[in-house]
Protein backbone atom coordinates (compact mmCIF):
# COMPACT_ATOMS: atom_id res chain seq x y z
CA UNK A 1 0.00 0.00 0.00
CA UNK A 2 0.96 3.66 -0.74
CA UNK A 3 0.91 4.99 2.87
CA UNK A 4 1.73 8.69 1.92
CA UNK A 5 -1.43 8.79 -0.21
CA UNK A 6 -3.88 6.52 1.98
CA UNK A 7 -2.77 9.17 4.51
CA UNK A 8 -2.74 12.41 2.61
CA UNK A 9 -5.92 11.80 0.69
CA UNK A 10 -7.42 10.89 4.64
CA UNK A 11 -6.01 14.38 6.04
CA UNK A 12 -6.45 15.97 2.85
CA UNK A 13 -2.97 17.17 2.25
CA UNK A 14 -1.99 17.85 -1.15
CA UNK A 15 1.84 17.07 -1.26
CA UNK A 16 3.83 13.74 -2.88
CA UNK A 17 6.98 11.45 -2.07
CA UNK A 18 8.17 14.41 -5.27
CA UNK A 19 7.72 17.15 -2.58
CA UNK A 20 9.87 15.35 -0.30
CA UNK A 21 12.35 14.47 -3.07
CA UNK A 22 12.54 17.79 -4.51
CA UNK A 23 12.01 20.21 -1.19
CA UNK A 24 12.91 17.90 2.00
CA UNK A 25 10.09 18.29 3.85
CA UNK A 26 6.20 17.06 4.16
CA UNK A 27 3.55 18.71 6.22
CA UNK A 28 0.55 17.00 7.66
CA UNK A 29 -2.43 20.01 8.45
CA UNK A 30 -4.11 18.89 11.72
CA UNK A 31 -3.04 15.53 11.84
CA UNK A 32 -3.29 15.26 15.73
CA UNK A 33 -6.76 15.53 17.16
CA UNK A 34 -7.25 17.77 20.14
CA UNK A 35 -7.61 15.04 22.71
CA UNK A 36 -4.60 13.79 21.72
CA UNK A 37 -2.52 16.64 21.92
CA UNK A 38 -3.94 17.80 24.93
CA UNK A 39 -3.40 14.60 26.79
CA UNK A 40 0.47 15.36 25.84
CA UNK A 41 0.36 18.47 27.34
CA UNK A 42 -1.54 17.46 30.50
CA UNK A 43 1.45 14.69 30.93
CA UNK A 44 3.98 17.39 30.24
CA UNK A 45 2.33 19.68 33.27
CA UNK A 46 2.06 17.10 35.61
CA UNK A 47 5.51 16.24 35.02
CA UNK A 48 6.42 19.47 36.06
CA UNK A 49 3.73 20.02 39.11
CA UNK A 50 5.51 16.90 40.32
CA UNK A 51 8.80 17.93 40.32
CA UNK A 52 9.91 14.83 37.92
CA UNK A 53 13.23 13.62 39.86
CA UNK A 54 14.39 12.01 36.39
CA UNK A 55 13.99 14.16 33.37
CA UNK A 56 16.56 16.69 32.45
CA UNK A 57 15.94 19.96 30.92
CA UNK A 58 17.97 22.96 29.36
CA UNK A 59 17.43 26.06 30.29
CA UNK A 60 17.80 28.03 27.48
CA UNK A 61 18.63 31.26 29.45
CA UNK A 62 21.62 30.65 31.32
CA UNK A 63 22.34 27.63 28.91
CA UNK A 64 22.39 25.07 32.31
CA UNK A 65 21.28 21.33 32.37
CA UNK A 66 19.86 20.45 35.35
CA UNK A 67 17.20 18.03 36.44
CA UNK A 68 13.60 19.43 36.25
CA UNK A 69 13.34 18.45 40.38
CA UNK A 70 16.04 20.96 40.41
CA UNK A 71 14.06 23.84 38.77
CA UNK A 72 13.43 26.81 40.67
CA UNK A 73 9.65 27.65 40.55
CA UNK A 74 10.82 31.57 39.66
CA UNK A 75 13.29 30.22 36.62
CA UNK A 76 10.25 28.17 35.73
CA UNK A 77 8.11 31.33 35.17
CA UNK A 78 10.69 33.69 33.64
CA UNK A 79 13.01 31.41 31.90
CA UNK A 80 12.71 29.60 28.56
CA UNK A 81 13.44 25.72 28.93
CA UNK A 82 14.08 22.33 26.69
CA UNK A 83 12.52 19.50 28.34
CA UNK A 84 14.63 16.15 27.13
CA UNK A 85 13.06 12.99 25.92
CA UNK A 86 9.64 13.28 27.58
CA UNK A 87 8.88 10.10 25.41
CA UNK A 88 11.31 7.81 28.03
CA UNK A 89 8.53 8.67 30.79
CA UNK A 90 5.40 9.70 29.02
CA UNK A 91 3.15 7.26 27.15
CA UNK A 92 1.24 10.45 26.08
CA UNK A 93 4.47 11.89 24.73
CA UNK A 94 5.55 8.47 22.67
CA UNK A 95 2.14 8.28 21.62
CA UNK A 96 2.66 11.36 19.32
CA UNK A 97 5.76 9.93 18.08
CA UNK A 98 4.51 6.37 17.13
CA UNK A 99 1.47 4.91 16.33
CA UNK A 100 -0.30 3.73 13.31
CA UNK A 101 -0.71 6.61 11.40
CA UNK A 102 2.62 8.18 12.02
CA UNK A 103 4.94 5.38 12.18
CA UNK A 104 3.83 3.80 8.20
CA UNK A 105 4.70 7.75 6.65
CA UNK A 106 7.82 8.29 8.80
CA UNK A 107 8.94 4.20 7.44
CA UNK A 108 7.92 4.99 3.97
CA UNK A 109 9.84 8.14 3.93
CA UNK A 110 13.27 7.12 5.48
CA UNK A 111 12.67 3.52 3.34
CA UNK A 112 13.27 1.89 6.49
CA UNK A 113 11.91 0.88 9.96
CA UNK A 114 12.38 4.01 12.37
CA UNK A 115 13.81 4.27 15.63
CA UNK A 116 12.71 7.13 17.60
CA UNK A 117 15.74 8.02 19.59
CA UNK A 118 15.27 11.54 21.37
CA UNK A 119 12.24 14.47 21.63
CA UNK A 120 12.29 17.49 22.28
CA UNK A 121 9.65 19.97 24.18
CA UNK A 122 9.36 23.74 24.07
CA UNK A 123 6.67 26.12 25.49
CA UNK A 124 8.64 28.70 23.55
CA UNK A 125 10.38 29.30 20.57
CA UNK A 126 13.93 28.10 20.05
CA UNK A 127 15.32 30.93 18.55
CA UNK A 128 17.87 28.46 17.18
CA UNK A 129 20.01 29.63 14.44
CA UNK A 130 19.70 27.86 10.89
CA UNK A 131 21.27 24.37 11.26
CA UNK A 132 20.79 20.99 9.80
CA UNK A 133 20.72 18.09 12.41
CA UNK A 134 22.94 15.72 10.76
CA UNK A 135 25.76 17.59 11.56
CA UNK A 136 24.90 17.25 15.47
CA UNK A 137 22.64 13.70 15.10
CA UNK A 138 24.96 12.15 12.26
CA UNK A 139 23.85 8.85 10.99
CA UNK A 140 25.24 5.86 9.97
CA UNK A 141 23.89 6.01 6.91
CA UNK A 142 23.41 9.54 5.06
CA UNK A 143 20.12 10.19 5.23
CA UNK A 144 19.29 8.14 7.86
CA UNK A 145 17.61 10.27 10.26
CA UNK A 146 14.17 12.38 9.92
CA UNK A 147 12.91 14.97 12.26
CA UNK A 148 9.17 15.81 13.05
CA UNK A 149 7.85 18.75 14.81
CA UNK A 150 4.14 18.69 16.28
CA UNK A 151 2.29 22.19 17.42
CA UNK A 152 0.44 21.39 20.82
CA UNK A 153 -1.29 24.82 20.17
CA UNK A 154 -1.68 27.55 17.16
CA UNK A 155 1.69 29.48 16.65
CA UNK A 156 1.23 33.13 16.54
CA UNK A 157 4.11 34.43 13.69
CA UNK A 158 5.52 37.19 17.31
CA UNK A 159 6.17 34.01 18.75
CA UNK A 160 8.94 32.48 16.97
CA UNK A 161 7.65 30.14 14.47
CA UNK A 162 9.62 27.30 12.49
CA UNK A 163 11.81 28.30 9.75
CA UNK A 164 12.76 26.36 7.32
CA UNK A 165 14.52 26.45 3.47
CA UNK A 166 12.55 24.15 0.75
CA UNK A 167 15.31 22.26 -1.12
CA UNK A 168 18.28 23.01 1.23
CA UNK A 169 18.74 19.19 1.87
CA UNK A 170 20.26 18.87 -1.83
CA UNK A 171 23.01 21.45 -0.53
CA UNK A 172 26.61 19.28 -0.86
CA UNK A 173 26.95 18.61 3.32
CA UNK A 174 30.02 20.78 4.04
CA UNK A 175 33.24 18.71 5.08
CA UNK A 176 35.12 20.05 8.50
CA UNK A 177 38.78 19.73 9.23
CA UNK A 178 38.18 16.01 10.48
CA UNK A 179 37.17 14.90 7.14
CA UNK A 180 33.50 14.06 8.23
CA UNK A 181 30.66 16.37 8.07
CA UNK A 182 30.04 15.71 11.94
CA UNK A 183 30.05 19.07 13.37
CA UNK A 184 33.54 20.70 14.84
CA UNK A 185 33.16 23.61 17.10
CA UNK A 186 35.28 25.92 16.47
CA UNK A 187 34.70 25.41 12.85
CA UNK A 188 30.98 26.60 12.84
CA UNK A 189 31.28 29.96 11.73
CA UNK A 190 32.62 28.33 8.38
CA UNK A 191 30.05 26.08 8.06
CA UNK A 192 27.83 28.59 8.57
CA UNK A 193 29.15 31.17 5.99
CA UNK A 194 29.45 27.84 3.63
CA UNK A 195 25.42 27.24 4.16
CA UNK A 196 24.53 30.83 3.15
CA UNK A 197 26.54 30.96 0.11
CA UNK A 198 24.58 27.91 -0.79
CA UNK A 199 21.53 29.16 -0.06
CA UNK A 200 22.43 32.39 -2.09
CA UNK A 201 23.98 30.48 -4.85
CA UNK A 202 20.54 28.43 -5.40
CA UNK A 203 18.43 31.35 -4.42
CA UNK A 204 16.38 28.91 -2.08
CA UNK A 205 14.40 31.30 0.33
CA UNK A 206 12.77 30.75 3.52
CA UNK A 207 9.75 29.69 4.64
CA UNK A 208 7.77 30.41 7.91
CA UNK A 209 5.47 26.87 9.27
CA UNK A 210 2.92 28.84 10.75
CA UNK A 211 1.45 26.34 12.73
CA UNK A 212 -2.54 25.41 13.63
CA UNK A 213 -3.20 23.09 17.10
CA UNK A 214 -1.85 19.49 15.82
CA UNK A 215 0.00 20.15 12.83
CA UNK A 216 2.75 17.83 11.95
CA UNK A 217 6.17 18.93 9.77
CA UNK A 218 8.37 16.19 8.51
CA UNK A 219 11.70 16.38 7.82
CA UNK A 220 15.10 15.41 6.05
CA UNK A 221 18.14 15.90 8.23
CA UNK A 222 19.87 17.72 5.57
CA UNK A 223 17.04 20.17 5.52
CA UNK A 224 18.44 23.91 7.07
CA UNK A 225 15.91 25.43 9.26
CA UNK A 226 15.88 27.24 12.49
CA UNK A 227 13.91 29.06 14.65
CA UNK A 228 12.63 32.73 13.99
CA UNK A 229 12.84 35.74 15.72
CA UNK A 230 10.33 36.46 18.90
CA UNK A 231 9.02 39.45 18.66
CA UNK A 232 6.71 39.31 21.57
CA UNK A 233 8.57 37.12 24.52
CA UNK A 234 4.78 36.76 25.85
CA UNK A 235 3.64 34.48 23.47
CA UNK A 236 4.17 30.77 24.21
CA UNK A 237 5.24 28.48 21.23
CA UNK A 238 4.42 24.57 22.54
CA UNK A 239 5.86 22.12 20.57
CA UNK A 240 7.74 18.56 20.43
CA UNK A 241 10.20 17.52 18.19
CA UNK A 242 11.05 14.03 17.58
CA UNK A 243 14.44 12.31 15.75
CA UNK A 244 14.61 9.08 14.26
CA UNK A 245 17.36 6.89 12.79
CA UNK A 246 17.03 3.80 10.79
CA UNK A 247 16.81 0.29 12.49
CA UNK A 248 19.78 -0.67 10.15
CA UNK A 249 22.08 2.59 11.86
CA UNK A 250 21.15 1.50 15.81
CA UNK A 251 22.35 -2.47 15.57
CA UNK A 252 24.77 -1.34 18.19
CA UNK A 253 22.05 -0.35 20.61
CA UNK A 254 20.65 -3.49 22.61
CA UNK A 255 17.57 -2.15 23.69
CA UNK A 256 14.94 -1.16 21.10
CA UNK A 257 11.53 -2.07 22.07
CA UNK A 258 8.73 -2.54 19.57
CA UNK A 259 5.56 -0.37 18.84
CA UNK A 260 2.79 0.06 16.11
CA UNK A 261 5.21 -0.45 13.11
CA UNK A 262 8.17 1.21 14.55
CA UNK A 263 10.84 0.75 17.18
CA UNK A 264 11.90 3.42 20.31
CA UNK A 265 15.39 3.24 22.17
CA UNK A 266 14.88 2.60 25.73
CA UNK A 267 18.34 4.16 27.30
CA UNK A 268 19.18 6.03 30.13
CA UNK A 269 18.35 10.13 30.35
CA UNK A 270 21.32 12.60 29.66
CA UNK A 271 23.68 13.09 32.38
CA UNK A 272 23.59 16.40 34.42
CA UNK A 273 26.90 18.00 35.75
CA UNK A 274 28.04 16.57 38.70
CA UNK A 275 26.78 12.76 37.59
CA UNK A 276 28.53 10.01 35.75
CA UNK A 277 25.93 8.66 34.27
CA UNK A 278 22.28 9.42 33.59
CA UNK A 279 19.35 7.91 35.40
CA UNK A 280 16.83 4.97 33.27
CA UNK A 281 14.00 5.62 33.31
CA UNK A 282 11.22 2.25 33.96
CA UNK A 283 11.82 -1.06 31.92
CA UNK A 284 9.42 -1.07 29.38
Amino acid sequence: MDFLNFFAKKKAVNVSKEQWDNEGFYALPGFYSAKEIDDARSAQEHAWSQSHERIVVDDLVTGLRKRLKDVDSTDRDTHRFKLNDLYLELPEVRNLAINPRITPILNDLLGETTVLCNSLSFDQGSSQPDHVDAIYMTPKTPYNLIAIWVALEDCHLDAGPLRYYPGSHKIKQHVFSSGATHFVPDEMDEWHDYMQGEVSRLELAPKIFAAKKGDVFIWSCYLLHGGSQINDPSRTRKSLVFHYYSENDCTDSPDLVAKDGGLWMYRAHQPVPGEAQGSLPPKP
